[in-house]
């Protein structure tokens, strides 16, 4: 497989914290590619990892042994700037707790990632893709103002705007009732589908995780 095939490289990825016991190693070992347009999901009980595999694969933290690649780009021989400017360009986040700014409306919430990444007309394209999650009556409203399942379509909006090459998405329904849940699903991915984006799918949703076209499963920070 040539490198432009490759959208992301875990390579011997691991990760080990210092805890009053000693060393702790939380990953051991982790490695895989993911091709561009793959939906890919993580899968294991609590404290197996999967968060901070996710964090290693974002570059929001570095591995102890390993590195990611991430189009192309080695993220260990970045600094935090550059893993920010790679980020910005490159990856889109969805997390269990929506994180939208609180003092943002839902259309500022949206236009905030375009403005950052240069995109001309960020506000008729964040105007767009909330129009496209069903939230055109909206824009105006803070996101206190807003349902659970409302607050993470604004949170859907945001991440694609940019058109991410990587969509990293933590627990995605995991503050949302069945009904809520499942229309944020749907919604994923089929704009995961048109945007052509590779999908990382942090979840212990058994079906969930089957709708993706692969499964990583994560036991005691080694994959099965």
């Amino acid at each position: 497989m040539s490198a432009v095939e490759i959208v992301l490289s875990a390579n011997h990825l691991g990760k080990s914290v210092l805890s009053s016991d000693g060393v702790l190693t939380i990953l051991h070992d982790i490695c895989f590619d993911l091709k561009p347009g793959e939906s890919v999901a993580i899968t294991g009980s609590s404290g197996s990892g999967k968060s901070t595999l996710l964090g290693l694969l974002a570059g929001l933290d570095l591995p102890s042994e390993g590195n990611v690649t991430l189009m192309g780009q080695d993220l260990t021989a970045l600094d935090e700037d550059g893993r920010a400017k790679l980020r910005g360009l490159q990856v889109g986040f969805v997390f269990q707790s929506f994180q939208l700014l609180p003092h943002l409306t839902a259309l500022e919430n949206v236009m905030l990632p375009a403005e950052l990444a240069g995109i001309e007309n960020a506000k008729v394209e964040a105007m767009a893709w909330l129009e496209r999650v069903g939230l055109g009556e909206r824009f105006e409203h803070f996101p206190k103002t807003l349902s659970g399942g409302e607050q993470q379509r604004v949170a859907l909006a945001r991440a694609f705007i940019t058109k991410p090459a990587i969509l990293f998405a933590d627990e995605p329904t995991g503050s949302l009732d069945e009904l809520s849940g499942n229309r944020v699903i749907e919604l994923l991915f089929e704009l995961n589908q048109a945007n052509h984006s590779t999908l990382v799918l942090v979840t212990h949703d058994p079906a969930l995780a089957s709708r993706c076209q692969r499964q990583l499963q994560l036991q005691g920070g080694r994959l099965l």
